[in-house]
This record gives C-alpha cells, structure tokens and sequence, in this order.
C-alpha cells in the first residue's frame, strides 16, 4: 500500500530516489512507533505511524483518496495520539493543503529530506 500511495502522490520523485526511499522503508522497525491501519471488512485502507507526537507517516490506498479517510486518520492520530507535528514534502501541494486545512502551520523548512536527498521539507504543527 505504501508503494501505491507514494506512486500516486510524490509524482515529483525520480525512480532512483524512490527506489532508494523504499529501501529504508523496508527495513524500518514499526515496533518503534504507534502505528494503526484503517480497517473496513478486513481490508486495509491505509494506515499511519506516529512517534513523539510526530505524524512519521500517513498512507492511504489510492482508491480511496479524497474521500474524507485521510482526515478520519488524522483527527484519530491528533486527538487520541496526541499527534502535533508532521513534515511534508514541499513539492506535495496537495498533503501541505490538506494539513493546512486541519489546522497545521509551517514553522520551518528543510533544503533536503530526512534521507538528504534534494527534496525539501515543510515542518508543520498544530
């Protein structure tokens, strides 16, 4: 699910830079972190991780992007994990306005990603 989400969302990520990405995301320990998934009829719709009050990650099936599911995730994550931040890719438009209209602000920004790749950061909190 998270291949499909970051295909049909980060359009601006060249395949080696992706495949690259998806080979640390193969080896992260999920144990560290609070993770959920977004269950209907024993089908996963997506699923988020936080750590520290940090949204780390939230991914949704493509099928069922725009359809309120994200929001659903991340109320869940802010008013029960009380998460208050989250990093967004700048050139993610869409995920920077969707956590804008939830109430997230930019506070800093990142010339590259966690990774150090060129891909610069937005950091947001509530």
């Amino acid at each position: 699910m998270w291949e499909d989400s970051v295909l049909a969302t980060h359009y601006f990520l060249k395949k080696e830079d992706f495949e690259k990405i998806k080979s640390v995301v193969e080896h992260i320990d999920f144990n560290l972190l609070q993770v959920y998934c977004l269950l209907k009829n024993n089908q996963v719709f997506g699923f988020l991780g936080v750590s520290d009050q940090k949204l780390e990650m939230l991914f949704l099936n493509p099928l069922h992007i725009g359809k309120g599911l994200g929001r659903l995730m991340a109320d869940f994550a802010i008013q029960n994990l009380e998460c208050r931040q989250v990093d967004v890719n700048e050139q993610n438009e869409s995920a920077r306005k969707f956590y804008e209209k939830i109430g997230f602000k930019v506070v800093s920004r990142s010339e590259k990603d966690g990774l150090g790749m060129p891909y610069p950061l937005v950091h947001m909190e509530l």
